[in-house]
């Protein structure tokens, strides 16, 4: 939540007894579970679209299976029986047609057949295997995908987690200037009732109070509301009954290195360029398929059977053979196929010099958010610090006289504007240090 919106300032005065009362628990209660960060990081590996990712995978896999299933013998065995009558009904044109045509219905008689046919693919210019080929090479591109799916989950995760630690930060901040400001309230209607300070002064003090306590619940709520982003990002089915601990992310290896050495370490171990990568094998193994329809298929087919009138009376047949299949004409449909999947190969090619040219990106952006944060801490504290310095001497003036009530309260919503700045510089910089390891394809 950006510091601006922290410290909108819009609640009456007559509010200030009901909102304490209507205040959510306050971050870091007493008793409170703690959610680590590695705690959602391994909930994360469960998440839906984890699971999603995985679950294509699986399929990917299986039908690789099923693609090599015709490089395999391919064995069938059946077994019939019929109840059946035997009438015969010769053709009309030849000599004495009607000789021995059947005419009873009721006499019937029983069949059995019994076969077994196997079939081997011998030579077929590569088509069975290539495309076996192409299945693996896309199962393994749905492995990838699925570990991309991972570290997008985790930096979602890491995000959220920090998003959350930021909300908790901010309450502190909030609870404090209540603090502060229900000390000034003490202090100023002490003067007052000994008439060194005017009655308006107590009536903008009074609402100081009323509007500190109204940042205090919205910063509660936004905490609560971070917590349940979090639960969505780790796929956690739970309520906002935890606090977040006090983590944050330590320095990245080579965090301050330059974009062309970062940029290229990124591309050689992401998950995305891995996946286009055998999805172009793929596509070459789909181009040689293609172009092996061009050819003909050999086969080996054997069988053998057992028909009869009784189990006790079959007579047995087998058989052998080879059988060759030329594609004479099939119009223009291999010429067609071999067209479209060069396309696909194509089309994969220029998807991978897209996507290296995200990957550069993504590390430039990741690097140069890292080192805005890293360079905007120390400003940040600065400030917090100059803050608390006016404060302490608005303070002491009004104390003594000098200064007035809006001095004062001036002094505290810097003070508060500049300790949420140093909370989101904080974990601005944890963020960043998440985005450039996703980055870099590191978890």
């Amino acid at each position: 939540m950006p510091p601006a919106r922290f410290l909108a300032l819009a609640a009456p005065a007559t509010l200030a007894a009901s909102l304490t009362m209507l205040a959510p628990r306050p971050a870091g209660a007493e008793g409170a579970r703690v959610l680590t960060l590695a705690e959602v990081e391994r909930a994360a590996q469960e998440q839906p679209q984890v699971l999603v990712a995985r679950a294509a995978a699986s399929i990917a896999q299986g039908q690789a299976d099923q693609a090599r299933a015709p490089l395999l013998p391919q064995v069938t065995a059946s077994a019939q029986y019929t109840r059946e009558t035997g009438n015969f009904a010769s053709n009309p044109n030849q000599r004495n047609a009607g000789a021995g045509a059947g005419t009873s219905l009721t006499t019937s008689f029983d069949y059995w057949q019994f076969d077994v046919d196997a079939t081997q693919l011998i030579y077929d210019f590569g088509q069975a295997s290539q495309r076996h080929a192409a299945a693996q090479k896309t199962a393994a591109a749905q492995e990838f995908a699925e570990r991309t799916t991972r570290l997008q989950v985790t930096l979602g995760v890491r995000r959220a987690y920090f998003n959350a630690r930021a909300m908790k930060e901010l309450v502190g901040v909030a609870d404090e200037t209540l603090q502060d400001q229900d000390r000034h309230l003490v202090q100023v209607q002490a003067f007052v009732q000994v008439g060194t300070q005017p009655e308006i002064a107590l009536a903008q003090q009074k609402a100081a109070v009323a509007n500190a306590q109204v940042l205090l619940i919205g910063a509660q709520s936004n905490y609560e509301a971070a917590k349940a982003q979090l639960n969505q990002a780790a796929g956690l089915a739970q309520g906002t009954d935890y606090d977040v601990a006090d983590e944050t992310l330590g320095p990245v290896g080579d965090e301050d290195g330059g974009l062309q050495d970062l940029a290229a370490k990124a591309v050689a171990v992401r998950p995305e360029m891995a996946t286009l990568d055998a999805q172009r094998q793929a596509q070459e193994a789909t181009i040689g398929a293609a172009q092996g329809a061009f050819g003909p298929t050999l086969s080996a087919a054997a069988g053998a059977s057992e028909v009869g009138l009784a189990i006790g009376e079959l007579i047995p047949n087998w058989y052998g053979g080879l059988v060759l299949s030329v594609p004479i004409f099939q119009g223009g449909l291999t010429k067609a196929q071999v067209q479209t999947a060069e396309a696909g190969l194509e089309n994969v090619h220029a998807q991978r010099s897209v996507e290296e040219l995200q990957i550069r990106l993504d590390v430039d952006s990741a690097r140069l958010a890292v080192r805005a944060a890293k360079a905007t801490i120390p400003a940040a504290d600065d400030a917090v610090t100059s803050a608390r310095e006016q404060l302490t001497l608005a303070e002491q003036r009004y104390a003594t006289g000098v200064g007035s009530i809006i001095e004062l309260n001036d002094a505290q919503v810097v003070y508060t504007a500049a300790a949420a700045q140093a909370v989101q510089a904080r974990y601005g910089l944890a963020s960043a240090r998440a985005q450039l390891l996703a980055a870099l394809g590191r978890s």
